[in-house]
């Protein structure tokens, strides 16, 4: 295990699974050796006053207060440490997550729909195009509300992990059927709010395999604990023998009358 992974370890944080949570770890691991510092610095402070200060020695209190300049000199070098972890880290990675979004046709999109107390996963298909959803639709048989006239949805499905492929760059656009949610992939260092009437994106690129929870991370009802889902990040070969298993298949009908015009065309 190297150095990262080892701190990683004792301070807590979650096995890292995504390219860009090296940068988030390492901002983290910084504040918490600022944090360190100043508690192990305070605390020697803190008991210094209370020998020094002591009532034994200073029977009479003095009022004229600190009359050196170290205490502003220590927070002052607390708050440029401060300001260089938030314009040197957070401000360029925020930056990158929330502009420079990933293009192509290699990019994998998913609509993440969040509600009391179960996420749904919609994928779009092959076609890489998603059909629409009214909400006017939405029923039992059809939780997101799909348009079933719609011919861009005739290959989408929906399921109730988060699946992703090794190593390519996906965009997660979440949303919420009901009260306000919020998808937490902690491996991956992200976590997007659930708003109803709005939706949001996120994306990162997953660099490595394996199985993990999802939470909500808003509180949003009685059953808020129990909104555990999971996400899967297969190899590129396990991830399109999915896909091509949950893509549904062309109904008869659509199969019929392509093949009619073809056999017109033909003719």
């Amino acid at each position: 295990m190297n150095i990262l992974g080892l701190i990683n370890e004792l301070i807590g944080l979650p096995e890292l699974a995504s390219e860009h949570g090296s940068m988030v770890d390492h901002m983290l691991e910084m504040v918490h050796w600022l944090v360190a510092v100043l508690l192990i610095g305070w605390s020697i402070f803190f008991v210094y006053c209370l020998v020094r200060f002591r009532q034994k020695r200073n029977p009479k209190a003095s009022h004229a207060g600190v009359k050196g300049h170290a205490s502003t000199h220590v927070e002052v070098a607390v708050v440029a440490i401060e300001a260089i972890l938030l314009l040197g880290f957070a401000f360029p990675l925020w930056a990158v997550r929330s502009a420079e979004f990933p293009t192509g046709p290699d990019v994998i999109k998913v609509k993440a729909v969040g509600e009391q107390f179960k996420w749904t996963m919609h994928y779009p298909g092959p076609d890489g195009t998603f059909g629409m959803t009214k909400p006017e639709l939405i029923s039992g048989d059809n939780p997101l509300g799909r348009d079933p006239e719609d011919p861009n949805g005739k290959d989408d499905f929906l399921y109730t992990e988060l699946v992703l492929a090794k190593d390519r760059e996906c965009i997660v656009t979440v949303s919420s059927k009901d009260v306000i949610h919020n998808l937490a992939l902690h491996p991956m260092r992200m976590a997007q709010d659930a708003i109803p009437g709005s939706i949001a994106d996120m994306w990162f690129k997953p660099i490595k395999t394996g199985r993990w929870e999802t939470v909500c991370g808003q509180l949003c009802g009685a059953g808020h604990s129990g909104m555990v889902g999971y996400m899967e990040v297969k190899t590129q070969k396990d991830f399109d023998a999915w896909y091509k298993e949950n893509t549904p298949s062309p109904s008869p009908e659509k199969s019929s009358a392509d093949s009619s015009d073809e056999e017109k065309a033909k003719s």
